[in-house]
């Protein structure tokens, strides 16, 4: 099952602080959403408050027609992917993606069957009797991934889960991402601070600054026709020329220094 996920006026604040002040945002079943920002956005903020890890102020939050506001986060069917990895260190890489299986009245055969399903998914079946500590940063990304989908959630979450890895690594796990919530299908709001990232693995891209929520469109859309200056200068090289906009007998005039 696909989820849209709907969040209308959502509100949030620490103390006198306000993190989001007004927030509406619709992600379509099974598309790959990236909430593009820079650090203290608040985008990290909003995808907790989805998981239900942040308490809500003020909005209504939907799986579907479903409202989640006070739903226990166990109770949500969502998949975390963390910057951290947040792979158990002492499990061997089976028992990581089977953990989160055990809660699923599923039977011992079924949890080792499905676990193998996703340790292949992932191409680390190889790796299934190895402890963290023998994997390189790139792999344990792979097993925290396996273990999200494993449950077969209805939602992916993904926190800046390529942060942590090299450059090369980067490029190799953001193709295996797409590629996977492609094959699975799956709703996935991905949060990152890297423009190069989102634009190459979203479906939709939303450009977040102060809490607010500057554009929302395709790679392509937000690239071509940036919203406004941030959101320009914050996607890419930009050649930025200022000008006057007059208007005289419904002829439009855009004055650039000399030039007309």
């Amino acid at each position: 099952m696909k989820e849209k996920i709907t969040i209308k006026h959502a509100r949030k604040q620490f103390g006198e602080t306000v993190i989001i002040p007004d927030l509406d945002l619709e992600i379509n079943e099974g598309e790959f959403f990236t909430l593009l920002g820079p650090s203290g956005c608040g985008k990290t903020t909003l995808l907790r408050m989805i998981a239900g890890f942040n308490t809500i102020e003020g909005g209504d939050f939907f799986f579907s027609d479903r409202r989640i506001n006070d739903l226990d986060p166990s109770k949500r069917n969502i998949g975390m992917v963390f910057q951290n990895y947040a792979i158990f260190p002492h499990l061997s890489v089976r028992k990581n993606v089977e953990f989160g299986l055990k809660n699923k009245k599923l039977t011992k055969q079924e949890i080792t069957t499905r676990a193998e399903e996703y340790l292949k998914l992932m191409q680390i079946e190889t790796l299934a009797e190895r402890m963290p500590a023998q994997l390189s940063g790139g792999q344990q990304q792979r097993v925290a991934l396996s273990r999200a989908l494993c449950i077969e959630p209805h939602v992916l979450l993904m926190d800046e889960p390529l942060s942590n890895l090299d450059a090369k690594l980067r490029v190799e796990m953001r193709n295996v991402i797409k590629h996977i919530q492609h094959r699975v299908g799956i709703t996935t709001l991905y949060v990152t601070h890297d423009q190069e990232e989102a634009m190459a693995i979203s479906d939709r891209i939303g450009v977040m600054k102060d809490g607010i929520l500057q554009h929302i469109g395709t790679p392509q859309n937000i690239y071509q026709r940036p919203a406004n200056m941030f959101v320009s200068t914050f996607i890419g090289r930009s050649n930025i020329f200022e000008g006057i906009l007059t208007l005289k007998e419904t002829i439009p005039t855009l004055t650039i220094g000399s030039f007309k």
